[in-house]
């Protein structure tokens, strides 16, 4: 999941002490010369320009020595894609948004190598593009978020810079519903649980994240859970993001001695509680072949519609690969009689 931070450039001025009385919306823009007036007039509107620590409207008018501090979603970034004819589960789209339901193994952003393939080379197609497009045309979408390519589940889309600016606070504020299911390692103790710890990148290894050991360091990262059902080695749990740090579900499962079933990341794709006996061995095996990735959903979606302003809702089913896994365990756990003398 894309961190909320780097949803925004964060600028700071202080005005000259010789400035004209002058509004805020207009002395930005003269200030800021890639920034046009709409999209400082849509930061006044979402809160997102401080003046000496007070959010300000576009009226206001600068005097001199005032300390601003003005926040802003970023732009998309120019660079050419190819339009490609990908299909695409639309769950639901309408003039200002669009929630998508993503495939494990589709790249969400072209990058690292994946310039074809992703959800905006699909997008771009879906908006009616053809061929090499430019990536900050204005007729194409705006991810608001993003989840990890071998995560399955919903995205949110936004089609227009404000309904950008309205997403992007809810996104900030923490007031965004996002529910996964996940499968992880271990029988967990507890039916309800909360795992808060910073995140950072860890310092050995550029691809992995870890959760800091002092609170000075990394980003506050906050994962409630609840367990849905038991199958003795795995659990299956609900988990719902209060911050969105990238990796932050299969990291924080990882420090609490649960990584996510399949992840082969954080230590999942591996056998880590079971028996030694070479039948489980090789139902595990079975299991990774059908699931070859975290066993991880972006299951449940919500928000407050950036024009109607009314709260909606979605949901999207389980993938297969995760159904079919789902039902091996549970039917290995009814059958299945551990010798606890041969316990991993």
């Amino acid at each position: 999941m894309r961190e909320e931070q780097e949803l925004f450039e964060h600028f700071h001025l202080v005005v000259d002490k010789g400035q004209a009385p002058l509004r805020i919306d207009r002395f930005l823009t003269s200030k800021l010369e890639a920034t046009s007036r709409n999209r400082i007039q849509l930061a006044a509107e979402a809160d997102y320009i401080l003046v000496n620590a007070l959010p300000v409207k576009s009226n206001y008018k600068v005097k001199p020595l005032d300390d601003i501090r003005i926040m802003l979603p970023y732009e998309k970034r120019e660079f050419r894609l190819i339009a490609e004819d990908i299909p695409l589960d639309i769950v639901f789209e309408d003039q200002d948004i669009l929630v998508v339901n993503k495939p494990a193994g589709m790249t969400v952003h072209p990058g690292h190598g994946n310039y074809t393939g992703t959800l905006l080379n699909g997008l771009a197609w879906h908006f009616g593009e053809r061929g090499t497009v430019q990536t900050d045309d204005s007729r194409m979408g705006v991810l608001v978020h993003r989840i990890d390519k071998d995560t399955s589940g919903l995205l949110v889309v936004a089609k227009s810079e404000e309904a950008q600016f309205r997403l992007a606070r809810q996104f900030f504020d923490h007031t965004i519903e996002r529910v996964y299911t996940a499968l992880v390692w271990g029988d967990v103790e507890n039916d309800k649980g909360t795992v808060t710890g910073n995140i950072a990148r860890h310092p050995s290894d550029r691809l992995r994240f870890r959760v800091c050991p002092g609170d000075q360091d990394g980003k506050h990262a906050v994962t409630h859970y609840n367990v849905l059902e038991r199958f003795g080695y795995v659990t299956l749990l609900e988990c719902r993001l209060e911050t969105g740090r990238t990796h932050q579900i299969r990291v924080h499962m990882e420090h609490i001695g649960h990584p996510l079933f399949g992840d082969p990341r954080y230590g999942g794709n591996r056998i880590r509680k079971g028996t030694r006996y070479t039948k489980y061995k090789q139902f595990v095996d079975n299991c990774f072949q059908i699931l070859p990735r975290q066993a991880l959903h972006a299951k449940t979606l919500g928000f407050i519609h950036p024009r109607s302003r009314r709260e909606i809702h979605f949901e999207a089913p389980l993938p297969e690969d995760i159904i079919q896994v789902l039902d091996k365990w549970r039917k290995y756990a009814i059958s299945a009689q551990p010798d606890e003398d041969a316990l991993i």
